[in-house]
């Protein structure tokens, strides 16, 4: 019998491949002969690379970047389909995480870092990249990205502004003329998963700068600055990308991506999956576990675990949602197509508990559905 483990991350405990070999463990456990093929995924957040690094058998590299602020971090990205594709996340290089709460200020970070991350990759000669753009620490429009990429982003008097997002209300023109013609012969997919575009009421600024350290006294001055941005690369570069959906991820990096690098904004799990070649490892399944953190109403809505059931669903098999908790609306997620959604505790447990014993308890709550569906398949024949 053939069985798929793909699970994403489970936050805070388990990064994706940990979790297929635990639900590996567990499917053998009941089923000793199963054929299990492990399909990490993500989708398109932290936890990426690592997916399709584990997915494909590649390797990561390790490079020095600036940090937000500008202090070195060392920072990784992996390499994938025989070093032809790179896997670039903006967090390793600007994540939030990184920032603690005392010294987040989106007034000053930026993502220089995560462009010579990205410049990095593709000097490793990668026809492709697929960046996740989730996490980011930064509300700068990827301006810094495309100053590390070679772009000027010059004020009225032909001076180079500084780095972060509320010096862009200066921004009078950009000069492309130092960027590498390379980076025309590079495919860069984009995992974005939000629709907001880059200014306004749902915009960048608005709608994610308060978790970054944004305050309701900055929000006007942040989102006229992006507002800005987005009116010299239509002068200077020729892209509208004021209202694109998905512009305003990430602080504004989707219109950076968009006008600095030419890439496509395309939903994130969609994105992963595919790379991490989930429809190769479907065919002849008869079971798909996935699972996450937390499974709850908002599982549906372009997830990893509800990308994988309609696929796996598509495909014939049976379904197991394995999930870490269970939030409201949980039983939505049978409506993408899954069978069962299985919690991991086994009884009353603490969230301590459950962040230190993870592995087992995904191979237990694997193994009970496992067993479950050994009846089924007795009962079927």
């Amino acid at each position: 019998m053939r069985v798929v483990a793909a699970p994403n991350p489970y936050k805070g405990s388990l990064g994706a491949p940990a979790a297929a070999e635990a639900i590996r463990r567990g499917v053998l456990q009941v089923f000793p002969d199963a054929e299990v093929v492990m399909v990490p995924i993500a989708d398109g957040g932290e936890g990426t690379m690592e997916a399709l690094i584990a997915a494909h058998g590649g390797t990561s590299v390790t490079e020095t970047v600036e940090g937000p602020f500008g202090e070195p971090v060392q920072a990784q990205f992996g390499l994938i389909d025989g070093d032809r594709a790179a896997v670039v996340e903006l967090a390793a290089a600007c994540g939030l995480a990184q920032v603690p709460l005392n010294r987040r200020d989106p007034r000053r970070a930026s993502t220089y870092g995560f462009g010579q991350l990205l410049d990095a990759a593709r000097s490793r000669g990668v026809a492709r990249i697929i960046v996740g753009i989730g996490g980011s620490a930064t509300n700068d429009g990827g301006a810094g990205m495309a100053q590390a990429l070679g772009y000027r982003l010059l004020d009225r008097f032909g001076h180079d502004l500084p780095r972060g997002g509320a010096a862009l209300i200066g921004l009078a023109r950009i000069d492309a003329s130092g960027v590498s013609h390379a980076w025309r012969d590079v495919e860069l997919r984009v995992a974005c998963d939000v629709t907001n575009p880059l200014t306004g009421p749902v915009g960048a600024t608005a709608v994610y700068g308060p978790q970054k350290g944004v305050t309701p006294e900055m929000i006007p001055t942040l989102d006229a600055a992006l507002g800005r941005l987005a009116e010299v690369i239509s002068q200077d570069l020729g892209h509208d990308v004021a209202t694109v959906p998905g512009a305003g991820a990430a602080g504004g990096v989707g219109a950076g991506m968009l006008a600095f690098l030419g890439a496509q904004l395309v939903p994130g799990a969609a994105l992963v999956i595919e790379a991490a070649g989930l429809e190769r490892a479907l065919i002849g399944a008869r079971v798909v576990f996935t699972g996450e953190g937390q499974v709850d109403g908002q599982t549906v809505y372009g997830k990893g675990p509800s990308e994988v059931s309609r696929r796996a669903a598509v495909a014939g098999a049976a379904v197991v949602i394995l999930a870490g908790t269970l939030g409201e609306g949980w039983e939505r997620a049978l409506e993408t197509g899954a069978s069962a959604v299985v919690p991991l505790a086994e009884g009353p447990t603490s969230l301590e508990v459950m962040l230190r014993d993870a592995p087992g308890l995904l191979e237990r709550a694997t193994a009970r559905a496992s067993r479950l569906i050994g009846i089924g398949l007795r009962v079927g024949t």
